[in-house]
C-alpha cells in the first residue's frame, strides 16, 4: 500500500517537474535564439516585406505561442495628420524609418519611439506610400524614399538629402521615358529594390490614357544616374514587339510594376510582378497579347536584360495586374530542394515557379474563353491558371451565394444579381450589360502580398471576396467637359459620379465639400488611389472642374480627340454592396489562408475580420475586406492587422490558425507589420491610419508592442 502511494506521488511530482520544464523551455529557448539571431541582440527588417525575398519572415521567438497574450504597447509615434497609412517600416541597427500620410520621411528609436529627425521634401504627397529602402557601403548609409515622383536619397543619420544624388538629393521619374516628363503622371507608391549599388524601381501609372510606359528602371545609388532601364512596352527589335500593333510604345502606356518586387542576391535576379496596359478595360488599340503587361519578370539585376518571364493575363481586360511582391522560398519535389518564387494575384491564384528557370512547379491550363462581343476589341482566346493549389477566393457568384443577413437584403441583391452576367474569370465586358468580376477588382490578394515560412515553405495569405461589376459604353466624341469627365473621371468615378465608396468616393455635390482650386489640385496630382491628370491642359481642367461642381457642360474651343480606336469606356468601379452598405455576398467576406507550397494543399483557412456592429448583433466572424499583408515568425506566430472595420491587430498560431491575441488600434492598420530586436528585447511595430472606411476618421499613427515587463525578461 505505501509503494502505490509512493508511486503515485512520484508520478504526480514528475507531472510538476515535466510541466515546469516544458514552460521554462518555450520561454527561454525562443529567447536564446532570437538574442542568437543578431550578435548584439538587434536583429533587424531592413526591407520592405523584411528582406529582398520579401518573404515577411522573422527568426525572432521571443514573442510566441506561450507568451504572446503578455503584450502591451511599447511605445506609439502620432504624425499628427490625417489620410491613412499603407505603410511597412524598416528597421536598422535600432532605428526605424518610416512615412507620413503626406509622405514625410522620419527617423525613431526602434526602442523608445522618441523622434531623431524628419525630413520635409515641401512636397504634399497625396498618394499612398507603403515604405523606403536602405543602402549602405561602409559609413555611407542612405535611406531611399519616393516622395510623389521624385526619388530621394537622404542620409540615415540626419535625414538631409544627399547632394551627389541626381539633382540635388533627388530624380524625377518622370524623365528618361521617351516622353515629356512634365505631362507624365508617375509616383513611387512601393519602395524599389537595393541590388548592390543600384535602387531597381517601378512605379504607378494611370489606368486610363493618356499614361507614360511602365518601363522597370535602375538607378546607381551613389549618383542617381540611370543604368539601365528594361521597355515593358517593347520598342522595335526587341522580344515582345510583335505581340503589340507596329509602334505601340510610342503612345500605349502602364505595363507597369507598381506592387514592387523581390530579389535573388546570389543569382542576380530580380522578379518584377506589372500590371495591365492602359486602357484597362478595352484594349482596340492594342490588339495582341501585350507581353510584358501581367507578367512575371525575370531579369538580370545587373543588366536588365530579360532571363525568363511568364504573362499571367493575355491582354488584360479586366485590370487583372499582379497586386503584390513575389515571394522567394524554398520547397521540396519528389526528394530535392528546389528553390523557388510564389506570385498571388487579383484571381485567387498561387503561381510557383522554378527560381532559376521559370518552370512551372504546379501544373498550368490553359482555357478557352468567349470572345469579346464589343465592336473592334479581340480579346485573348485562352488564359492560364495554376492546377494547385485551388484558389483561396472562390471564383462564380450565383444566387445561391447571395446575401442572408435579412430577408429583404437577400430579396435586393437576388433582383439585383439577376441583371447581371455572371460567369465567372475571364468573361469580356459587355455594352451596356453589367458584369460580375468575383472575387473583385481589389481582389483576391491586394499589395500586401504574402507571409512564407523557409522552414515549411507554407504560404500565408489574406483575401478579400467582395463582388464588383462593371460595363462599357460608347464614347460620344463630344468635346466637352462632360467627355472629359467620362473619359478620364469616370472610370472609377462612374457616369452618375457616385464612386464606389469608400474605396472611390462620391463626387455628387463635391463643390459644397471642396474649393474649385482644391479640386483642380487633386485632379492635377491626384489623391489617395487616384492618380494625377497633368496631361490635362488649363482650359480643360477648368472646364472639368466647373462640370464637378455645377454640373455645367459645353463644347469646347480646343479638340482634343480620344486616342485613335478607342471607342468604348468603362462605365465605373461598383461594389455588390446591399442597401445597408455591406457585401450584397453571403460571407466569408475577407480570409487568411495557409497553403502548404510542397504539396499545394491548405493548411488552414478563416475569416478574416468583422463588422463591430454587426458582431454586436450576433453575426461574428464574417470576415472583411482587408488591406495590407501578413509576417510570420519563428515564435510560431502570423500577425496581420488589414481589417478595415474593426480596428483590430490580431496573432495567430502559424500551424493551425487559432486566434491568439488581439488588440484595438487607434486606426485600422491596412499596413503590412514588422518586427525586430534592440537590446535583446522584440518589438512588433504597425502603422494604422485607416482611410477604408467612410465612417472612421483617418489617421497616421505607428504603435510598437513588447512583452510586458510582468512576463519574463531578457
Amino acid at each position: 500500500m505505501h509503494y502505490i502511494r509512493r508511486v503515485r506521488y512520484d508520478a504526480f511530482h514528475m507531472r510538476v517537474f515535466l510541466g515546469l520544464l516544458t514552460a521554462y523551455l518555450a520561454l527561454f529557448i525562443p529567447l536564446a535564439l532570437s538574442q542568437k539571431a543578431g550578435e548584439t541582440g538587434t536583429q533587424d527588417w531592413p526591407a520592405y516585406g523584411g528582406g529582398p525575398a520579401n518573404i515577411h519572415y522573422s527568426p525572432l521567438a521571443q514573442i510566441n505561442r506561450s507568451n504572446v497574450k503578455q503584450l502591451e504597447i511599447a511605445w506609439t509615434f502620432d504624425t499628427g495628420e490625417q489620410g491613412g497609412l499603407q505603410t511597412s517600416p524598416i528597421i536598422v541597427g535600432g532605428v526605424l524609418y518610416g512615412i507620413t500620410p503626406t509622405q514625410k520621411v522620419f527617423a525613431l528609436n526602434a526602442a523608445t519611439g522618441k523622434l531623431l529627425w524628419k525630413f520635409d521634401s515641401g512636397i504634399k504627397g497625396t498618394q499612398p506610400d507603403r515604405g523606403l529602402a536602405y543602402w549602405s557601403s561602409g559609413k555611407d548609409q542612405r535611406i531611399l524614399a519616393g516622395v510623389m515622383n521624385y526619388l530621394y536619397a537622404l542620409d540615415a543619420a540626419t535625414g538631409k538629402p544627399v547632394p551627389s544624388f541626381g539633382n540635388r538629393g533627388r530624380v524625377d521619374l518622370r524623365e528618361d521615358l521617351g516622353r515629356s516628363p512634365e505631362s507624365q503622371s508617375l509616383v513611387l507608391t512601393t519602395p524599389g529594390i537595393v541590388y548592390k549599388d543600384l535602387i531597381i524601381v517601378g512605379g504607378r501609372n494611370p489606368e486610363t490614357l493618356p499614361a507614360p510606359p511602365g518601363d522597370i528602371r535602375a538607378y546607381d545609388v551613389r549618383t542617381g544616374k540611370l543604368r539601365w532601364s528594361f521597355h515593358t512596352i517593347p520598342h522595335p527589335g526587341e522580344f515582345g514587339y510583335e505581340t503589340w500593333p507596329r509602334d505601340a510604345w510610342k503612345h500605349s502606356g502602364a505595363a507597369n510594376n507598381w506592387a514592387g518586387m523581390a530579389l535573388d542576391s546570389q543569382r542576380g535576379i530580380v522578379y518584377v510582378p506589372t500590371g495591365s496596359a492602359a486602357f484597362d478595360f478595352y484594349g482596340a488599340n492594342r490588339i495582341g497579347d501585350n507581353l510584358f503587361a501581367d507578367c512575371v519578370l525575370a531579369l538580370n539585376a545587373e543588366t536588365g536584360e530579360r532571363i525568363w518571364h511568364f504573362q499571367g493575363v493575355k491582354h488584360d481586360l479586366w485590370d487583372r495586374d499582379f497586386p503584390s511582391p513575389p515571394a522567394l522560398l524554398t520547397v521540396k519535389r519528389g526528394g530535392q530542394k528546389v528553390d523557388a518564387v510564389a506570385q498571388t494575384t487579383k484571381q485567387g491564384f498561387v503561381y510557383l515557379f522554378d527560381r532559376a528557370s521559370g518552370k512551372p512547379l504546379f501544373p498550368i491550363e490553359y482555357q478557352k474563353y468567349p470572345p469579346s462581343t464589343v465592336p473592334g476589341e479581340v480579346a485573348a482566346s485562352d488564359q492560364p491558371l495554376p492546377a494547385r493549389p485551388a484558389p483561396y477566393a472562390r471564383q462564380l457568384l450565383t444566387e445561391e451565394m447571395l446575401t442572408n443577413r435579412t430577408p429583404e437584403a437577400h430579396q435586393w441583391a437576388l433582383e439585383h444579381f439577376r441583371k447581371f452576367r455572371s460567369e465567372g474569370q475571364f468573361v469580356p465586358f459587355s455594352v451596356g450589360l453589367d458584369t460580375v468580376i468575383f472575387p473583385g477588382f481589389d481582389g483576391g490578394v491586394e499589395w500586401g502580398g504574402p507571409a512564407v515560412d523557409p522552414e515549411t515553405g507554407i504560404l500565408y495569405v489574406n483575401a478579400n471576396e467582395m463582388a464588383w461589376t462593371g460595363a462599357l459604353a460608347e464614347n460620344t466624341g463630344e468635346n466637352s467637359p462632360k467627355a472629359i469627365y467620362l473619359s478620364q473621371c469616370g472610370v472609377c468615378h462612374g457616369e452618375k459620379l457616385t464612386g464606389s465608396p469608400p474605396a472611390i468616393p462620391s463626387l455628387i455635390a463635391v463643390g459644397a465639400r471642396l474649393a474649385p482650386a482644391r479640386i483642380a489640385a487633386i485632379i492635377k496630382n491626384g489623391k489617395g488611389r487616384m492618380p494625377g491628370f497633368p496631361n490635362l491642359s488649363g482650359d480643360r481642367l477648368f472646364a472639368l472642374v466647373d462640370f464637378l461642381t455645377s454640373g455645367e457642360t459645353k463644347e469646347l474651343s480646343s479638340p482634343e480627340p480620344p486616342p485613335a480606336g478607342m471607342n468604348y469606356r468603362f462605365t465605373g468601379y461598383q461594389r455588390f454592396l446591399d442597401p445597408d452598405g455591406y457585401p450584397a455576398i453571403a460571407p466569408p467576406w475577407g480570409t487568411l489562408s495557409a497553403i502548404d507550397l510542397n504539396t499545394g494543399e491548405y493548411v488552414w483557412k478563416i475569416n478574416l475580420g468583422e463588422y463591430p456592429e454587426l458582431a454586436a448583433k450576433g453575426m461574428k466572424n464574417t470576415g472583411t475586406e482587408n488591406y495590407g499583408g501578413p509576417i510570420v515568425t519563428a515564435g510560431g506566430l502570423v500577425f496581420i492587422g488589414a481589417t478595415s472595420f474593426d480596428k483590430k491587430f490580431r496573432a495567430f498560431d502559424k500551424s493551425t490558425g487559432e486566434l491568439l491575441w488581439e488588440t484595438t488600434l487607434p486606426f485600422a492598420g491596412n499596413a503590412t507589420p514588422a518586427t525586430y530586436a534592440v537590446n535583446g528585447r522584440q518589438y512588433v511595430v504597425i502603422a494604422a491610419g485607416g482611410g477604408k472606411d467612410p465612417k472612421s476618421p483617418s489617421g497616421g499613427v505607428y504603435v510598437a508592442f513588447k512583452l510586458s515587463n510582468k512576463g519574463p525578461q531578457p
